[in-house]
């Protein structure tokens, strides 16, 4: 008689930024970190915070707070616009390191996903790699839960904020979950936090005294959620709903590179890199373009990219820096980053919009600060 496969336990990553948008203000300008900021909308058009960085939260400012109400408890608050572009950067760049481990990736925001690590060896080992690639690459930091399953993870990663990391085993599951406040689980809101406090439930612990019959008719619907989440159990799975559009590799250098002769020297390398992590993804990706990325040591980025097929050339490669490295003016380089894109699923994505064919460059995607 054939004994059923059994499926391995569900290795769940939940990833989540520190302070998104504030944390990419300070990566740019270093002068920020220790000063309370915020980024929102002016307090004289009754704007609010979308994030602030931790000098700010020790005020008592938070997400989502009139920008009024933050200025009021922080006076010293730094308040800057939103760079929408430059958050949207950073945010492509961390989706890439995510996916260079698993396309079972659920993003759930800009600055936080799931990803379903189900068959690898060790999540946690993961978790750690990425968080140690993120700062390294990207220059800010992100927290991590690790679990069986989303809820927990979730749970876990707001646990050691900020840069911090949360494990929690299969055989540490019911232990965890008893002792956390119901104010944790997802769908607790300040409400059902009140009703339940009424009820004299203020953990997991407490709530597991109640059937699901019980919950179920104080509740409704949301008491079935309740009796499971108190028990540590959520069955969602990682819905991944995402292809990859781009691969890329880069290197920050701790010394400055100056001129492009010192440039040239460091791409057999990046390129052997980027080689080696085309061969690991699904044979079903077609390259459609080869672009290149440079930052100069004053913090300015240019990016240069030309429609190209098949497996990328170091040649074209090389072009593409050179006419990158003028932009510069002669400024040192600090970073250097090549890749590649992807057609689309219908096969579009073999020429750019203004109809360049293989190996014609586009200047599409300018110098920014």
């Amino acid at each position: 008689m054939l004994q059923a496969a059994i499926e391995p336990a569900r290795k769940i990553i939940h990833l989540d930024c520190d302070c998104f948008f504030a944390a990419v203000e300070m990566r740019d300008n270093p002068s920020l970190r220790n000063r309370p900021i915020a980024i929102g909308g002016a307090a004289s058009r009754r704007g609010v915070i979308a994030t602030c960085n931790y000098p700010a939260r020790a005020f008592g400012v938070h997400s989502a707070m009139a920008t009024v109400t933050a200025q009021k408890r922080c006076p010293e608050l730094l308040l800057l616009p939103h760079r929408m572009e430059q958050y949207r950067l950073a945010a492509e760049q961390i989706r890439e390191i995510f996916m260079d481990y698993t396309e079972l990736l659920e993003p759930l925001s800009l600055d936080e996903a799931f990803l379903d690590v189900s068959g690898a060896e060790s999540a946690t080992g993961i978790a750690r790699e990425i968080r140690r690639r993120v700062e390294r690459e990207v220059g800010i930091t992100l927290s991590a839960g690790v679990a069986p399953n989303k809820f927990l993870a979730k749970v876990g990663s707001d646990w050691n904020k900020p840069n911090g990391l949360c494990v929690i085993p299969p055989q540490r599951v019911d232990a965890f979950v008893q002792q956390l406040p119901v104010k944790r689980l997802f769908g607790v809101g300040r409400v059902t936090a009140e009703k339940l406090r009424r009820m004299g439930v203020v953990d997991c612990a407490g709530l597991r005294a109640f059937s699901v019959f019980e919950l179920t008719d104080r509740f409704g619907s949301f008491g079935q959620r309740l009796y499971e989440l108190s028990r540590g159990i959520d069955d969602r799975p990682v819905k991944s709903g995402r292809r990859r559009k781009s691969l890329s590799v880069e290197h920050t250098y701790m010394a400055d590179l100056r001129g492009f002769d010192r440039c040239l020297l460091q791409l057999p390398e990046l390129y052997q890199r980027l080689i080696h992590r085309l061969q690991t993804i699904d044979a079903g990706y077609r390259v459609s373009k080869q672009f290149v990325k440079i930052k100069f040591n004053n913090f300015q980025s240019t990016h240069r990219e030309c429609v190209s097929t098949g497996v990328p050339g170091i040649s074209l490669f090389q072009q593409l820096y050179q006419q990158s490295i003028s932009r510069g003016d002669g400024l040192p380089v600090r970073l250097l980053g090549m890749g590649v894109r992807f057609q689309e699923r219908n096969g579009e994505g073999n020429e750019t919009r203004n109809g360049a064919r293989n190996g014609e460059c586009g200047e599409q995607l300018a110098l920014f600060a």
